[in-house]
C-alpha cells in the first residue's frame, strides 16, 4: 500500500493552516533585515569617535530645527537688530554683534537650518547621479554585450571629464550663470561632486555582478531592470551610504565657500555667508574676531563630525578597517 503524497497536515502551530511560503519568505526577510540592523548598530556603538559625531549632528540638527523657537527672526533683520555694532561676547550676546547689532549666536543657529538643508539636498543629488551613472555602466560593462560595453564606455568617459575638471571653479561657474538661489548652489554642487561616487558604484557594482547568485538570476531569465534592482542595488547601498555621509562633509563645505565668494543667495542666512558678511564689513581688518571665528568653527565641527559618522559607518562596512578606526 503506497503511503499518500498529498501536503502533510498542518499542525496546531500553524492554526489548522499551512502558512504560503511567500508569507514565511517575507518574515524571514524581515527577520534578517533586523538582525543585520541590529548587528550594524553594535558594531557602530563600539566606535567611539563615530558617536562622538554622531552625537554632535543630533545636537546641532535639534537645534536647527527648534531654531524658530528661541530665535526672534525679527532680530536677524538690519532693521530689528537689537544690540549695537560689533558689541563683544557678554552675558546678553555670549558671541557679540556683528555690524549690524544682531547677535552671532543667534546669527549661526538660523544659519545652520541652511547650510544643513543645502549640504543634504546637494549630497542627494550627487549621490542619486552618481549612483546612477556607476550601476548603468558597471551592470551594461559587464553583460550587456557590445552595446552595453559601448553605453558604459561613453557614461565613464564623461566621469572622467568631470572628474579632472576643478570642482570649486565648475561650481563657480554654475552659480554664475544660474539664477541666484538657493536651489542653484544646491544644483551647483551635486553637478560637481557625483564623480567619485559614480567610480566607487561602478567598482562594487562590477564585484556583485560576478557573483554566482546574478549569474543565476539571469539564466533564469532576469532582465537588466530585474538584476539592478534586486540584486545590484541592494548590495551596493552599504558603499552608497558610507559615501553619503562623507559627502555631506564636502557639500556643506562647498555651500560656505560658494556663499563666502558671494555666489549664494543674499536673502538667507548661512554659516557662509555670514563669513561673507564679517569680509565685506571689514571684521577681518579691524580684529571683530568674534563674527569671524563662529562660523568657521561651526563649519568646521559639522564636517568633522559628519567625517567621522562616515568613517565610522565604513569600518562597520569594511571589517578591515576596524582595526584602524
Amino acid at each position: 500500500m503506497n503511503a499518500p503524497t498529498g501536503p502533510a497536515p498542518a499542525g496546531p502551530a500553524t492554526g489548522g493552516r499551512a502558512r504560503p511560503p511567500a508569507v514565511t519568505a517575507r518574515v524571514l526577510a524581515r527577520r534578517r533585515r533586523r538582525e543585520a540592523l541590529g548587528r550594524f548598530a553594535r558594531e557602530y556603538a563600539r566606535n567611539r569617535a563615530g558617536l562622538f559625531g554622531l552625537a554632535s549632528l543630533l545636537t546641532i540638527g535639534v537645534l536647527a530645527l527648534t531654531a524658530p523657537l528661541f530665535v526672534d527672526q525679527a532680530h536677524l533683520t538690519v532693521t530689528g537688530a537689537p544690540g549695537d555694532s560689533y558689541q563683544p561676547p557678554s552675558r546678553e550676546y555670549p558671541l557679540g554683534t556683528d555690524n549690524f547689532g544682531r547677535s552671532v549666536l543667534d546669527l549661526i543657529v538660523w544659519g545652520a537650518r541652511v547650510s544643513l538643508t543645502v549640504g543634504l539636498l546637494a549630497t542627494f543629488v550627487s549621490v542619486t547621479l552618481g549612483t546612477l551613472v556607476g550601476v548603468t555602466a558597471g551592470h551594461f560593462g559587464s553583460s550587456g554585450g557590445l552595446g552595453g560595453r559601448i553605453v558604459s564606455t561613453l557614461l565613464m568617459r564623461v566621469t572622467d571629464w568631470f572628474l579632472v575638471l576643478p570642482t570649486l571653479v565648475l561650481a563657480v561657474a554654475l552659480a554664475a550663470v544660474l539664477p541666484r538661489g538657493t536651489g542653484t548652489i544646491v544644483i551647483a554642487i551635486g553637478l560637481t561632486v557625483w564623480p567619485p561616487t559614480a567610480r566607487l558604484v561602478r567598482a562594487q557594482t562590477l564585484a556583485v555582478e560576478a557573483r554566482p547568485y546574478v549569474e543565476r538570476a539571469r539564466a533564469l531569465g532576469g532582465g537588466h531592470t530585474h538584476v539592478m534592482g534586486r540584486h545590484v542595488l541592494p548590495n551596493v547601498m552599504p558603499v552608497v551610504l558610507a559615501q553619503t555621509t562623507l559627502l555631506v562633509a564636502t557639500s556643506i563645505i562647498a555651500e560656505s565657500t560658494l556663499a563666502f565668494l558671494g555666489m549664494g543667495d543674499p536673502t538667507t542666512i548661512s554659516w557662509g555667508g555670514i563669513l561673507e558678511s564679517a569680509r565685506t564689513a571689514g571684521a577681518i581688518s579691524a580684529g571683530i574676531w568674534w563674527y569671524m571665528i563662529p562660523p568657521g568653527l561651526a563649519i568646521a565641527v559639522v564636517a568633522l563630525s559628519f567625517t567621522l559618522c562616515g568613517r565610522a559607518v565604513e569600518s562597520v562596512i569594511n571589517p578591515r578597517l576596524r582595526g584602524q578606526s
